[in-house]
C-alpha cells in the first residue's frame, strides 16, 4: 500500500461563529452591581420629578436634598434660587453628576450593547441618536463628553467603547465644572425670573406636588410599555 503522504489542510477551515460580537460579550462578575445602583440613582431621580416643588418651597427648603436626589440642570438652577450655599452646591452637585455618569459607564462597559438595547427600549433611546453620538465619538470625543456630562446614554457610549478612565476623568472634570458655572452665570442673571418661579411652585406646591407624581407615573408607565 502507497504512503498516502503527509495530511493536507482542510481548505475550508474551522467554521466561523456567525453569532454577533455583542452576543459573545461575557459581563464581569460585578457587572449586577452596577444595574443596582443604577435603580438606585432612578429612584432618586423620580423622587426629585415628584418632590421638587416642596423641596425649593420658600418657606422650608430643602435643596441640598434635591440634588442628591437629581441634578438635573432644573434641579440645579432650583437649588441655587431656595438658596444652596456654593460650597455645599459644588461639593454635591460634582458627586451626583459624577456617581450617575460612573454608573452609567460601568454599565457600558460591563454590558457592552446589551446596554444600549435596554436604553432604546426603556429610555427612549433611539437608533438614530445612537447613530448620531457615534459619528460624535470619531469625530470628537474630547468636546462630546464634557458636553454631554449629565447624558446617561454618553456615558454608556464611553463605556462600550472602552474610554480609557484617566481620559474619561479629565474630561467629565471640564464638563462638569462648566455646567455648573453656567447654571450658577444664568441663576444670578436670571434671578427675578427664578425667585417669581419658586414663589409660583410655594403658592401652588400641592397642585404642582401632584401633577409631578401623576407626570412620573405616566412616564414610567409608557417606558415599560415599550
Amino acid at each position: 500500500m502507497s504512503d498516502p503522504g503527509p495530511e493536507l489542510p482542510d481548505p475550508v477551515g474551522p467554521p466561523v461563529s456567525t453569532a454577533p460580537v455583542a452576543d459573545r460579550h461575557q459581563p464581569p462578575r460585578w457587572a449586577p452591581l452596577t444595574l443596582l445602583a443604577f435603580f438606585v440613582l432612578l429612584i432618586g431621580t423620580n423622587l426629585a420629578n415628584a418632590m421638587w416643588a416642596t423641596l425649593v418651597d420658600n418657606e422650608t427648603p430643602n435643596p441640598d436634598l434635591l440634588l442628591v436626589l437629581s441634578s438635573r440642570n432644573r434641579y440645579l438652577a432650583g437649588a441655587l434660587g431656595a438658596g444652596i450655599s456654593i460650597p455645599a452646591f459644588v461639593l454635591i452637585a460634582c458627586a451626583r453628576i459624577s456617581a450617575a455618569f460612573i454608573v452609567c459607564h460601568l454599565i457600558g462597559r460591563a454590558y457592552s450593547h446589551q446596554a444600549t438595547g435596554w436604553f432604546k427600549k426603556y429610555l427612549g433611546f433611539t437608533d438614530e441618536t445612537e447613530v448620531a453620538f457615534d459619528r460624535g465619538f470619531e469625530k470628537a470625543e474630547w468636546a462630546l463628553i464634557p458636553f454631554f456630562a449629565g447624558s446617561n446614554i454618553v456615558a454608556v457610549l464611553t463605556g462600550v467603547r472602552q474610554t480609557p478612565p484617566i481620559k474619561l476623568g479629565v474630561l467629565l472634570a471640564i464638563g462638569i465644572a462648566g455646567r455648573l458655572l453656567l447654571i450658577w452665570w444664568l441663576a444670578r442673571f436670571f434671578e427675578d425670573q427664578l425667585d417669581a418661579v419658586l414663589d409660583f411652585t410655594t403658592r401652588y406646591q400641592w397642585w404642582v406636588l401632584g401633577i409631578s407624581i401623576l407626570s412620573v407615573v405616566l412616564i414610567n408607565l409608557r417606558n415599560l410599555r415599550r
